[in-house]
């Protein structure tokens, strides 16, 4: 069969189709997005976070924010930070005062200019408490893909009213992004592979270090 062919069959089944949306398309009697019974979400989240061996810290609000960034990174002997446009400049400037080099993505930096750089710092679109895993639309306080997979270390930032339960809970936060094409990174602890003798190997896919900051 050829692959115009192919194409036909597809249009000639979507010929009744009226709405680009399934769930508005195929009506089911269903609630989306409902939260698992979880006691304690923001607990649970952190467990998971840890679980899978990043660091968690807790800032009882944004003021907090500043010195915890600026421990991680002496922590991890970071020396630079890229900064995404939309990151608000108060996080980094204890950073800053302690002499850590802070990089612009303006223009853009190329892959191995964010190979030389230490870390990223992001905000975050929403944490799922059972999966432990922490999704980010990379809107202008995420920046661009690359920011979060390239440095050795990446530092999120998350509010407690955005961690939900689950992943269908994490969806429905995320369709509105969805629909507009944004992309979408979901990160569950360090970037890890392992190969077939399960010898684990850190920071081949992305960052080596995550350091989460839970704001709330």
């Amino acid at each position: 069969m050829s692959k115009s062919d192919i194409l036909a069959r597809i249009r000639n089944s979507l010929i009744d189709v009226t709405q680009d949306d399934p769930v508005l398309d195929v009506p089911v009697d269903w609630q989306y997005g409902q939260a698992t019974a979880v006691a304690e979400p923001i607990e649970l989240f952190i467990e998971r976070v840890i679980d899978y061996k990043a660091t968690v810290v807790r800032a009882a609000s944004e003021k907090d924010v500043p010195r915890l960034v600026a421990e991680g990174l002496a922590q991890a002997q970071a020396t630079s930070l890229v900064v995404p446009a939309g990151v608000d400049p108060a996080w980094v400037a204890q950073a800053a005062q302690a002499g850590v080099e802070l990089v612009q993505d303006d223009p853009p930096l190329s892959h191995q200019r964010l190979n030389e750089i230490s870390a990223v710092i992001t905000a975050s679109v929403v944490g799922m408490a059972e999966t432990g895993t922490i999704a980010l639309d990379h809107r202008g306080d995420q920046g661009r893909r690359e920011l979060s997979l390239v440095p050795d270390m990446h530092v999120c930032v998350i509010r407690t009213d955005q961690i939900v339960t689950d992943v269908p809970q994490a969806m429905a936060r995320l369709a509105p992004s969805l629909r507009q094409h944004q992309p979408v990174t979901w990160i569950s602890g360090p970037s890890a592979t392992s190969d077939i003798e399960l010898s684990r190997v850190e920071g081949v896919h992305g960052p080596r270090t995550l350091h989460v900051i839970v704001v709330g």
